[in-house]
């Protein structure tokens, strides 16, 4: 007996072919979650670290291998970071990769820097940025005899 070819059922566009289930529709971006926040919280601290070491956003990104544009999404936490490319980060940085993630609750919010950690973040960008090694030392040296003032009890006028 020949057999003649087979009919092909027609398929109406946006349904699914017979024997597959349809799969719901992707979303648009990215549900608020804890892996967003985890994503922000990765984001500040490498924005803290990177504060800390007086790099610009440039010059991470050179470092790492990225555009400006990719290292901004980063520290936002608006793009997710592969394995390898915090891996990368970390080293550029010199922490560990388990850095990132220091004070990730339940909430998963990225810790708030108070008005003196900023100033300290803003004093160690500062001073990396001073490229005079004598200039440095003066200021270490300053720093030095504030720090003993103070533990003094004794105060400048």
């Amino acid at each position: 007996m020949v057999e003649g070819p087979e009919e092909q059922p027609h398929i109406a566009a946006g349904s699914s072919p017979p024997g597959r289930e349809a799969t719901a529709p992707r979303r648009r971006g990215r549900p608020q979650s804890r892996a967003v926040a985890a994503d922000r919280h990765v984001g500040a601290r490498i924005r803290e670290r990177r504060l800390m070491l007086g790099l610009s956003q440039q010059q991470l990104a050179r470092l790492i291998g990225v555009t400006y544009q990719q290292a901004h999404k980063y520290e936002r936490g608006l793009n997710r970071i592969s394995a390898g490319r915090l891996f990368e980060i970390a080293q550029v940085l010199h922490v560990p990769i388990s850095w990132f993630f220091e004070g990730l609750g339940e909430e998963g919010a990225a810790p708030t820097l108070t008005a003196g950690q900023r100033r300290v973040l803003e004093l160690a960008r500062n001073f990396s940025a001073i490229n005079n090694e004598r200039h440095q030392e003066a200021l270490s040296e300053m720093a030095r005899v504030l720090a003993a003032q103070a533990a003094c009890g004794r105060s400048s006028p």
